[in-house]
């Protein structure tokens, strides 16, 4: 199995890259992802374990510097965030149906529940 979702991954990314204004609302998130799976013939399995694994990960993704809260002066209110550098490079390499970031995403699963660990990444980054 598999132990991180990097579909769950990106779309949290690319919700903090869009959503300027709003809160961010990781569970909604997981939500349509869930339903966009379902729609799509997949299994979607527990959705309660899923909307929580997004809280976890909003946390996770927070404190290994891929996201931060956005300054007051663009509209930050401390319940949303921005994509920082390192973040942005998370998502280029595992966005999108790519056989490239299928590979990264390959890659990063290696690192096991380090993947996301800022030093950890960032080593993993600069051997690419």
């Amino acid at each position: 199995a598999m132990t991180h979702d990097w579909d769950l991954v990106e779309r949290l990314l690319l919700e903090v890259r869009q959503s300027a204004h709003e809160n961010f609302a990781p569970r909604a998130h997981a939500e349509r992802l869930a339903e966009e799976r379902s729609q799509a013939g997949q299994r979607v399995g527990d959705m309660d374990a899923l909307k929580q694994k997004a809280a976890d990960y909003e946390a996770i993704l927070l404190e290994g510097g891929f996201i931060e809260p956005r300054p007051e002066e663009q509209g930050g209110n401390g319940e949303n965030f921005v994509l920082t550098p390192r973040g942005e490079r998370l998502l280029g390499l595992i966005g999108g149906e790519t056989p490239k970031a299928a590979e990264a995403r390959r890659l990063l699963e290696e690192n096991g529940s380090e993947a996301l660990h800022a030093e950890r990444f960032d080593r993993f980054v600069a051997g690419l």
